[in-house]
């Protein structure tokens, strides 16, 4: 009996996260109340509440059930024997890209997150969690790049922080606007020669790459660095004569 009634909270929960999907993408986070939400799944505003202290622990909460899988695909543990962590990385924000693209629950929620929320009164604390997502994630990419750095797979001309708040504001950039208008470009296509650029942007020849795995490591960029090669991360070719996709 116990079990079963842990069940239907669950599913309980489940329903009314379900339910405010649905109608913040209709309303607006903002014009949405808890009541309209609770007479839209067939609930009571106490079934509400139980699960939920207010409007904003029900927007985290209906984040996290996105974020999670996506965060998880960044939650990097490091280089293997056969792969780099930058390959780990590149790979990580391709999967999230291709996520948001095929998963529509995922896409729904993104919606809602960047074009019906506003951070006013009591949703400030959605403001507050998304700060902190944002910069758990920056930490995780800069732990990756300031161990490639070390590595030498990366520049040292560069800091391991602006590196990585520079990948980090272009797969935001990235989903924002294609969120815009899912139309207007391929988001995975596109998206992957993005990263790939950037980060071969980022990138030693690799003569030189040799030379510094036996440098000091240091955040700050040092004098008489060797230039970037045109041929970065996987073999990706920054060519100035290549077309752009759109």
């Amino acid at each position: 009996m116990a079990r079963r009634t842990k069940e239907d909270a669950q599913a309980t929960r489940n329903l009314v996260l379900d339910t405010a999907e649905v109608v913040f993408v209709r309303r607006g986070v903002s014009r949405t109340s808890l009541n309209e939400i609770a007479q839209t799944a067939g609930l009571s505003r106490g079934a509400i509440y139980w699960h939920f202290k207010d409007k904003a622990d029900l927007f985290n909460a209906m984040m996290e059930r996105v974020m999670l899988p996506l965060e998880e695909a960044l939650n990097l543990t490091g280089p293997t024997p056969t792969t780099g962590g930058i390959e780990q990385l590149r790979q990580g924000c391709i999967d999230a890209l291709r996520k948001i693209v095929d998963d529509p629950q995922v896409r729904r929620v993104f919606e809602i997150a960047i074009h019906k929320v506003e951070y006013v009164d009591e949703l400030e604390a959605v403001r507050d969690r998304r700060r902190d997502a944002s910069k758990g994630h920056i930490d995780r990419i800069e732990r990756t790049m300031a161990q490639s750095i070390r590595r030498g797979e990366l520049s040292r001309r560069i800091s391991a922080r602006a590196a990585a708040l520079g990948l980090h504001s272009l797969l935001e950039g990235l989903f924002q606007n294609w969120m815009l208008d899912p139309g207007a470009f391929d988001l995975v296509r596109v998206g992957t020669r993005v990263i790939d650029t950037y980060l071969a942007g980022l990138a030693l020849p690799k003569k030189a790459a040799a030379a510094s795995v036996a440098e000091p490591d240091a955040e700050a960029g040092v004098k008489n660095t060797p230039k970037v090669a045109a041929t970065g991360i996987s073999g990706c070719r920054a060519s100035h004569g290549s077309k752009t996709a759109a």
